[in-house]
């Protein structure tokens, strides 16, 4: 079962590599961190921001791959927890038919933020963070 999350925050600290982004459950109070890479952070926050760069950036161009191919991306899933590591994956819905592409949660939120794009994760995800 899919659990629909938002993303709760975003933290940004410049001294370190690690940064973290926190979903947090839509009709509930579970809620975990995901820690990312800088560069991530960065994207994440400046597609949630809605800010334009002169030539589109890895995101941006992936976003503007699905369009052009005729994909839409459906939703995001946080599917799996491994080792300390989480695993999504990319729905998208190309010409009726359904494409799963496996992804970094980072990657995949990046892309989702700037088009609204619904974040689930797994509920087998959810009890192990929780």
């Amino acid at each position: 079962m899919e659990v629909r999350m938002d993303l709760a925050k975003i933290i940004i600290t410049e001294t370190t590599d690690q940064q973290v982004i926190v979903l947090k459950e839509r009709d509930g109070e579970r809620a975990f961190p995901i820690v990312i890479g800088i560069n991530e952070a960065f994207a994440v926050d400046r597609r949630v921001k809605g800010i334009k760069t002169a030539r589109p950036l890895t995101h941006d161009l992936l976003a503007g791959v699905i369009t052009a191919l005729g994909g839409e991306l459906e939703k995001i899933v946080v599917n799996d927890l491994q080792d300390h590591t989480f695993y999504a994956k990319l729905i998208i819905r190309q010409n009726g038919k359904v494409v799963e592409v496996d992804s970094r949660p980072s990657d995949a939120i990046a892309l989702g933020v700037a088009g609204e794009t619904p974040i689930y994760v797994e509920e087998h995800v959810l009890r192990e963070v929780s």
